[in-house]
This record gives C-alpha cells, sequence and structure tokens, in this order.
C-alpha cells in the first residue's frame, strides 16, 4: 500500500492508507492474493461506505479477468 506526496503530508497520506487498509479487511478480499493499492486524494473525500463499495468492486473486477 503506498500513498505519494501529491496526496499530502505525512499525516494525511497515513490517514488515507489507514482508512484504505480499513476498508479492505471489511470488504471480501480474497486471501492468499497480493494486491496493490495506491492511495489517492479521493480516498480521503469518500463516505468511508463508498470506499467499502469501491474497494470490492475492484476486486471483483479482479477475479473476472
Amino acid at each position: 500500500m503506498t500513498a505519494g506526496k501529491e496526496v499530502g503530508g505525512a499525516v494525511v497520506r497515513n490517514r488515507a492508507k489507514r482508512r484504505l487498509r480499513e476498508a479492505l479487511h471489511r470488504s471480501a478480499i480474497r486471501h492468499g492474493r497480493d494486491y496493490v493499492v495506491v492511495a489517492t486524494r479521493a480516498v480521503l473525500d469518500a463516505g468511508f461506505e463508498d470506499l467499502i463499495t469501491w474497494v470490492t468492486a475492484a476486486t471483483e473486477m479482479e477475479e473476472e479477468s
């Protein structure tokens, strides 16, 4: 999991990564897989339920391909 400096300072980047990490824990990701997750500014602006929906949709797209 990564967040570039364009997201913000260290505190802001860490907050974005924490939000994504928790969304991943609450979504139905498949264990035993490796995922590359890049936090953007949108992670901070989105509602948490929207974030969970996005993560779930992204992992479902991966399973279809």
